[in-house]
């Protein structure tokens, strides 16, 4: 009995002096033995374990889920993660015990806390997704090279709509580009274009508004020889068909009449058409953009735009914002124009700080469009270098109160200057929260601001 005692007693030492959790059970899940270490894991003794079956244990929350049935059925090694009473994770692993019979009659199984490496694994697994996000922001900031294009987005609102642009370029879904009259619709559709997959095929461009409506489908879809009198005796291809491998671009959709409008949406459903006076039946692979500045969905309610045509276009909508509302790009947008205007006319021209502030105020009513032909016509008309004020055409000058008028005889240039100076910082400090985006908005230095401010007293 002693050396039996001995034996017994040495296996319990060797059992508690493992610092891993020991856990023996029968079974019935019954608990046998524990090691000492088991108390910390799972903030019971030991003795209060032995006994207790690890199903009920499993109930009262302690831990879950159990691995005993799972190498009952399995009869084999059986690792899984376990969550204790405290949260922490553990890696526990089962092993079955079979006697001389190969009956299965105990399980043992033996953890490590894991709660630190899950922790670090969630911890990079996040870092991993943050590096991917920020590596798809540098790849679609690297893409969009936006002064290459004429796509000048220093305000928010417009870096918006290029990014989302960028990233409907990539998918073959039908875009609508809302607007104004000049906002750069068209340069919206090049720029998805030439992002696509599409690049190398044709764009294709049609003014919907500026097609005869008797001549629309005709010219839309072609026609064969003979089609109607005065057609060409050798037929002639129609705009849909010359978009085969490239971009559809429909401009002003919202002109179209009814009829032209059941065409189109057939036409967008199906990818085939009929030439006129013809009897083959054509296919086309294109993608579809189409633009207006009509509001679409007031025309669909007075029933003079049809809705299923509009539900097929509207997949993707992308509003560009006015001028006005992006005033931060107007400076870049001239400066750019200035520049490429005078490579193309080879008239080195530049702007006066004043006509920069004095059309900085501009409302703009015809957008990006108004600005690029103003631009254009001071570089070919402006006799010196320096486009000042006086250049300006009288309309953009009257657009101020008479006390900032060149006109005014009482005054010297300079101080119609100041005022319009001025005016345009007022204007500027209502519009923006801090020096440095107003500096960034009026194309000069935070400093100059800062000085500008105090000069004229602005708070």
């Amino acid at each position: 009995m002693s050396d039996e005692k001995k034996v017994w007693n040495e296996s319990e030492a060797i059992l508690h002096s493992l610092q891993d959790d020991i856990l023996v059970t029968d079974t019935d899940g019954i608990i046998l033995k524990v090691s000492e270490a088991t108390e910390g894991i799972y903030n019971m003794k030991s003795n209060e374990m032995v006994g207790r079956s690890v199903y009920e244990l499993e109930k009262e929350g302690v831990f879950t889920p159990i691995l005993t049935p799972l190498v009952i059925k399995e009869k084999k090694k059986i690792t899984l993660v376990q969550t204790t009473n405290n949260g922490d994770k553990l890696l526990v692993t089962g092993i079955p015990v079979f006697d001389q019979n190969d009956r299965l009659v105990r399980i043992v199984s033996y953890s490590h806390d894991v709660t630190e490496l899950l922790n670090m694994k969630k911890y990079l697994t996040d870092i991993e997704d943050e590096m991917e996000r920020v590596k798809s922001e540098l790849e679609m900031l690297r893409n969009l090279q936006f002064d290459s294009d004429g796509m000048i987005a220093t305000s928010t609102e417009m870096k918006k709509v290029l990014q989302l642009a960028m990233q409907v370029a990539e998918i073959d879904v039908n875009v609508l580009l809302l607007g104004e009259t000049g906002v750069g619709k068209t340069h919206i559709a090049k720029f998805i274009h030439k992002k696509s997959s599409r690049k190398d095929g044709p764009f294709i461009e049609v003014n919907c508004g500026a097609i005869p409506e008797a001549l629309f489908e005709a010219e839309f879809f072609g026609y064969e020889s003979g089609a109607f009198t005065g057609a060409h005796s050798k037929g002639k291809m129609g705009l849909a068909e010359l978009a085969e491998g490239g971009t559809l671009f429909l401009d002003e959709i919202g002109e179209l009449s009814l009829a032209n409008q059941v065409k189109i949406l057939k036409f967008i459903q199906e990818k085939q058409f009929y030439r006129v006076g013809g009897t083959k039946l054509r296919t086309v692979d294109f993608r579809i953009l189409a633009a207006t500045n009509r509001d679409l969905e007031k025309a669909v309610e007075e029933k003079i735009f049809r809705h299923d045509l509009y539900f097929r276009l509207n997949v993707v909508p992308i509003t560009i914002p006015p001028l006005r509302k992006r005033s931060t790009d107007i400076i870049p947008l001239m400066e750019y124009f200035l520049t490429y205007f005078s490579k193309k006319y080879h008239r080195e021209r530049s702007l006066d700080e004043g006509v920069l502030h004095l059309l900085f105020t501009q409302e703009w009513r015809g957008n990006v469009r108004e600005l690029i032909n103003l631009i254009e016509r001071l570089v070919v008309t402006s006799p010196k270098q320096l486009i000042e004020i006086e250049n300006l055409p009288p309309h953009f000058r009257r657009s101020y109160p008479p006390e900032t008028s060149v006109d005014d005889n009482n005054r010297s240039l300079n101080e119609i200057l100041d005022s319009v100076e001025k005016q345009v910082l007022l204007k500027a400090r209502k519009q923006y929260k801090t020096t440095i985006d107003m500096a960034k908005a009026l194309g000069i230095s935070q400093p100059s601001v800062f000085r500008k401010l105090k000069k004229y007293g602005i708070d």
